[in-house]
């Protein structure tokens, strides 16, 4: 069994070091002005060895500190070039006005600080902190020489407070902050890159600090680095505090005197009580750290260990069926047939792979698509795709006509729809062709009868979760075909609902599957209100109409108002009205909030076709924050319409239809 008592003794044993030091201390100030981590990742085989070298190095930095008020570490070694494979260069700089106390625990919080851009928690390469009494920071290449321009500009930022400056005359704190700036980087280049001091006026001053770090010095970079830092403080005015925060410096303005009095430059070296008390101090934290990321590199390596053995399973499986059947085409046939996945023959971009064009040996054409191999759903994309459709025909579902999983990479093949995807047509700002009522309406119902065909007629029944203009695509002739099955989910005939994690597009999922994560086939039937309503009207979703209503909203007034035959889109030359209203009606039924009210796709067809009567839909979800989607779940629901309003623009604001949807559009 394992035991976890030792975290957590390593974790209280430095606090109590912390109540052992002499109550007479100044402030540290061991505040985080901001944390900047590297988004670069360390290659997996040199991991453990970088590691290594990070903790030596940190291991390093509070003797170095203690003596001479910096530290520039490299390798781990102290300086001297360790030979791991993969360096560390750490450096870390106490503000100018601290003690050598004050200095060494302000270096030692750092240290815990920096961990949250740790290598082996979440693979950073580098983390920058800026903290109110001291800097650290830690690289991969050697940032004391190589001055290289950093890539995270946020490096380069302006920190401002929250409260704007009371005190009357605005312009003259304006004055008071730039003149103080002047003086501040002229005596801070003066005094070897740090000075504190004041600008008065009459009964008001204005308090700064500037700090350049030691590298930064010895590179002659401390007067350009003051003077950027400055200016990115002076903008915060009129806040009563600003800090300029640089590669190489720190600058800080404040009504309130926030530095020591003692400005003179500090004895370091001496006191070896102390010296041995922050030693001490800086090895508990650091061998707390050290556990604590060998801690989180064995709970990953074991969920990767233990998701690589669930892909590979899947794929074995996968593997003997596609080898058996027609599915298997070759890699190289399907490279040559993209010619080699030129950029002239992609079709689009999803978000589980890119499409292709292609040419088969036998004259066909089709879509190829290649999986994207850094998503950790790639495989259960693959296996979904394959194992689900693979034997489903339908006119109005994209036919599957093979795949590969021998290759490089997994690529499925599908038949080639040349009219590219509803979204296209409808909603694109360019659009390809404008379609008419009657493609529309065609659209609609061969849409609908395609996912009657998942639910209901299929000897597998299935759920899409992803129905959206963009997935559905129109062949030669214009008829509708769903594709993108990549998170469609087999729904077990005995089950009433099933639960998983959310997935889809935000502005198609239904309520009841966002709030409690319960699938089912009134999922997709809420989608597909969606869809029509968009389809019909012209108009995305997760747009305003009259910067205060949702389409969704707006379809509803104007159903109570008499006047839905005015949602149709204006772009139409001619539509029957009777015809129009009656999908908007059909939508509006599909994404009621309550799933039971919802019909099925097999009586959505029936509607449309006109064979059986259209009952009246109730108020969709989202109109305002205080509408439940049932009875028994209005405290999610309430939490739900906040989520969507925020994502889709949706508003519970008042909106009475009076102006003309047409207009408005």
């Amino acid at each position: 069994m394992t035991n976890y008592s030792l975290p957590c003794t390593r974790f209280h044993l430095p606090l109590f070091l912390l109540l052992l030091l002499p109550s007479c201390l100044s402030d540290p100030r061991t505040t985080v002005a901001s944390l900047y981590c590297s988004n670069a990742t360390t290659p997996p085989p040199s991991l453990q060895s970088f590691v290594s070298s990070f903790v030596s190095a940190i291991e390093s930095l509070t003797h170095q500190v203690h003596s001479h008020g910096y530290a520039l570490v490299s390798d781990g070694g102290g300086g001297g070039g360790g030979g791991g494979e993969v360096p560390v260069y750490m450096f870390a700089e106490c503000i100018g006005d601290l003690n050598p106390v004050d200095c060494d625990l302000c270096v030692a919080w750092a240290k815990t600080q920096i961990l949250k851009c740790s290598p082996y928690q979440f693979g950073t390469r580098g983390g920058t902190l800026f903290g109110d009494g001291c800097f650290l920071r830690y690289e991969t290449y050697d940032f004391f020489v190589d001055r290289r321009p950093d890539p995270r500009k946020e490096m380069d930022a302006s920190i401002c407070g929250t409260e704007d400056y009371a005190g009357g005359d605005v312009t003259l704190f304006s004055e008071m902050v730039a003149e103080l700036g002047r003086n501040l980087t002229v005596e801070g280049v003066r005094n070897g890159g740090f000075y504190a001091g004041e600008a008065a006026r009459g009964n008001v001053s204005v308090y700064g600090l500037v700090q350049c770090w030691e590298y930064a010095k010895r590179a002659g970079e401390c007067g350009k680095c003051l003077a950027d830092g400055m200016r990115r403080a002076s903008s915060c005015v009129p806040k009563t505090e600003g800090k300029g925060l640089g590669d190489g410096c720190y600058v800080r303005y404040s009504t309130q005197k926030f530095y020591s009095n003692d400005t003179a430059p500090r004895p370091f070296g001496g006191d070896e009580g102390q010296l041995r008390l922050s030693i001490i101090l800086a090895t508990t934290l650091s061998g707390f750290a050290f556990l604590m990321i060998i801690a989180a590199a064995t709970i990953s390596l074991r969920m990767r260990i233990a998701r690589r053995r669930r892909e590979r399973w899947q794929m074995g499986l996968l593997a003997d069926s596609v080898n058996k059947s027609k599915l298997n085409f070759s890699y190289e046939c399907l490279e040559k047939a993209t010619n080699y996945f030129h950029p002239s023959n992609k079709l689009g971009q999803g978000g589980s792979g890119s499409v292709y064009k292609g040419t088969l040996p036998d004259g066909r054409t089709v879509a190829i698509k290649r999986l994207v191999f850094n998503t950790r759903q790639w495989v259960e994309h693959f296996f979904n795709e394959v194992n689900l459709i693979s034997d489903i025909d339908h006119v109005n579902l994209v036919k599957m006509l093979g795949c590969s999983i021998t290759g490089p990479e997994s690529l499925l093949v599908y038949e080639y729809i040349p009219n590219h995807s509803l979204m296209e047509h409808i909603l694109a700002e360019k659009k390809r062709q404008k379609l008419s009522w009657d493609m529309r309406f065609n659209i609609i119902l061969g849409t609908a009868k395609g996912l009657a065909y998942l639910h209901e007629e299929s000897y597998l029944r299935i759920i899409h979760r992803d129905i959206k203009l963009s997935n559905v695509l129109l062949d030669e002739d214009f008829k509708p075909k769903i594709a993108d099955f990549g998170l469609a989910r087999l729904f077990p005939e005995d089950k009433t609902h099933i639960s998983t994690a959310i997935a889809g597009t935000l502005g198609y999922m239904a309520p009841e599957y966002v709030v409690r994560g319960q699938l089912t086939e009134k999922a997709d039937v809420y989608s597909y209100g969606v869809l029509v309503i968009e389809v019909v009207s012209g108009t995305r979703n997760n747009r305003y109409i009259n910067n205060s209503c949702s389409i969704l909203q707006m379809v509803w007034l104007m159903y109570r108002s008499g006047r839905l035959a005015e949602v149709v889109d204006g772009s139409l030359d001619f539509f029957p009205e009777e015809v129009a209203c009656l999908a908007l009606r059909v939508g509006l039924l599909c994404v009621q909030a309550a799933p039971e009210l919802r019909p099925t796709m097999s009586m959505v067809v029936r509607m449309l076709k006109e064979e059986c009567e259209i009952p009246e839909p109730s108020q969709p979800p989202f109109l305002s924050s205080s509408i439940s989607l049932s009875s028994q779940q209005d405290v999610s629901a309430r939490r739900y319409d906040s989520r969507v309003e925020e994502s889709d623009g949706l508003s519970s604001s008042s909106c009475d239809g009076t102006e003309s949807f047409t207009n408005a559009r």
